[in-house]
């Protein structure tokens, strides 16, 4: 088969295969950032960083310097990059447990400092990589192997929604959630990664995207399935839409 220069794989990925589960939501995310990295030729000038979760090995796969950080630490070794080499542009990619619950003063204090790093935020509302137990955005009822009842937001609480949190900040420039649940939202990513790495070539500041991604594996259902659970069930939950847009927040 011929590639065309549509199909062909982006230069920033390297062609090592994925460990990731079939219907995994992070080989698409990868694709994106690569594609956003080569059209704004900045590979020479990235350095992404990854932590501990189902993404630890994401530098196998990112033609590019992409530097591991503890568990939860990853905007903190952001911002040391990018302070000690504000010529570079820094991304970091974290996971739903990794940023939303070990990683959440990190986070929120990143945000609130507005650095000048992008965050790309996995949302799969699970653990996905030490046995699917229950995240800081496991939905109500949602059944994991911590919550086999389903979870219960009387002693749970209730999903944490970090786009509505980071938006209460003064400092972010650009907030957007989006979904792996499709073609048409895959094409939305795409473009919401673009803005995002497009704002740190420009100086903006502070990005956040989110993006909710299907996980087959426990969300116990076959890799076409899980997309209709992320479109049907995660978005009327985690609404996909843009929050923060050059700095001032976007009514709903």
């Amino acid at each position: 088969m011929t590639l065309t220069p549509h199909s062909r794989p982006p230069e920033a990925l390297t062609e090592k295969p994925t460990h990731y589960c079939p219907g995994c939501g992070h080989g698409i995310a990868h694709k994106l950032i690569a594609e956003a990295v080569d059209k704004l030729d900045i590979r020479g000038r990235v350095i992404g960083t990854a932590p501990v979760g189902c993404s630890v090995l994401a530098y196998f796969y990112m033609n590019f310097d992409v530097v591991e950080a503890a568990h939860g630490r990853t905007p903190a070794v952001a911002t040391g990059i990018k302070r000690a080499a504000p010529d570079k542009i820094v991304f970091a990619y974290q996971g739903d447990g990794d940023l939303a619950a070990i990683g959440t003063a990190e986070t929120i204090h990143a945000a609130n400092r507005g650095e000048h790093i992008a965050v790309f935020f996995i949302n799969n509302a699970v653990y996905g990589m030490t046995g699917g137990q229950m995240a800081p955005t496991t939905m109500e009822g949602q059944r994991t192997s911590t919550s086999p009842d389903g979870r219960d937001v009387e002693t749970m609480g209730p999903p944490i929604r970090m786009c509505e949190l980071l938006n209460t900040l003064d400092r972010p420039y650009y907030i957007e959630r989006v979904a792996i649940d499709g073609a048409a939202g895959v094409r939305k990513a795409r473009k919401a990664v673009h803005t995002a790495m497009q704002c740190q070539v420009e100086g903006k500041g502070y990005c956040f995207v989110e993006i909710l991604s299907p996980c087959p594996t426990y969300q116990r259902l076959s890799p076409v399935d899980a997309l209709g659970f992320v479109g049907e069930n995660m978005k009327s939950v985690f609404p996909t839409r843009v929050f923060r847009k050059n700095g001032e927040v976007v009514d709903a």
